[in-house]
């Protein structure tokens, strides 16, 4: 089977590329706009024309669209999470080589849920930011192009290779420079975020599947269980091995004055770290995984005390 996978060199598209490679039966061909790319191509920028003819000579027999953008303005977010899946869906219309394709969702795309529920396929999505908006918009463009194609909506993805600029991933940078500094606590605000965090291994695994399966439509993938943020800390002192007290600040999240990358000066020692979720979904987020595991056979295997344990071995590495 030959898969073309599109956003390789991303957080997720690495360990998906490594999960395929892993099947003796895949051939893979990664498209991007890495130098280690097998085919260099910029998919916000380039068009339908250019990555139809890519389509005719690689004649893949799945495609698998893990790029995007998390991060920008409405403009930005509409280019490379909207415009770049309408250029991807019109390239595979027009090459009528008849390729499966894999979209790469988010749970963003539903907005915020009731503190309590599991959020099913069927909900109807009400993105509360503009992440949510053009990631919906591109699920949107899949379901209408009439090609094979399934869109995986993954929830908050975690584990080895998680961005510094996330939450977890700012917790854990938070953490490592207290225990540098030998600092005796740790305030953080913002913690009462619940959310379903998914290790990305385990997302890479279900690609995998969704790239064998004839399923169709929306499939969430999640672990099926809501964790507070506060809950997460405390596993990360665990596994870090921090002694500290961890001080929660009440009251509405404030501006990071310790930002990540700048040095602490005197006046901020005790600054307070925040970690607003920044997805739009609110307070809550749980996925009702059944439909992965009924049409995919996919169940997460790696819990979250571990991937925080990869997590927090990339930051101490920075000691």
């Amino acid at each position: 089977m030959r898969v073309l996978l599109i956003g390789a060199n991303g957080y997720l598209g690495r360990f998906v590329a490594d999960r395929l490679l892993a099947d003796p039966a895949v051939q893979l061909t990664a498209l991007g706009r890495g130098d280690d790319a097998d085919v260099r191509f910029d998919l916000a920028s380039g068009s339908p024309g250019a990555l139809t003819r890519f389509l005719h000579a690689v004649h893949p027999g799945v495609v698998v669209n893990c790029a995007g953008a998390t991060r920008g303005g409405a403009r930005e977010l509409t280019r490379h999470n909207t415009v770049a899946v309408a250029t991807v869906c019109e390239a595979l219309r027009r090459s009528g080589c008849g390729a499966r394709l894999v979209q790469i969702g988010c749970g963003a795309e539903y907005g915020p849920s009731q503190p309590g529920s599991s959020t099913a396929e069927d909900a109807v999505p009400r993105p509360g930011g503009p992440y949510g908006v053009s990631k919906l918009a591109a699920t949107e463009l899949v379901l209408g192009s009439g090609l094979d194609a399934v869109v995986l909506r993954v929830f908050s993805p975690a584990g080895p290779g998680t961005p510094a600029g996330s939450p977890l991933g700012r917790l854990a940078e938070a953490m490592r420079r207290a225990m540098q500094s030998g600092d005796g606590e740790l305030k953080l605000g913002g913690l009462g975020a619940q959310r379903d965090f998914v290790d990305v291994r385990d997302v890479a695994r279900a690609v995998h599947a969704a790239s064998l399966s004839a399923a169709q439509g929306v499939i969430n993938i999640g672990s099926g269980r809501a964790v507070r943020l506060r809950d997460a800390a405390a596993i990360l002192a665990r596994v870090a091995g921090y002694g500290g007290a961890l001080h929660e600040l009440d009251g509405p999240p404030v501006p990071l004055r310790a930002s990540i990358g700048h040095p602490r000066s005197d006046s901020d020692h005790a600054a307070p770290v925040v970690y607003p979720y920044p997805d739009g979904c609110g307070s809550w987020q749980q996925a009702d995984v059944r439909t992965a595991r009924d049409r995919l056979g996919w169940r997460p295997r790696i819990n979250l005390e571990e991937s925080l344990a990869d997590i927090w071995m990339e930051a101490a590495c920075r000691i």
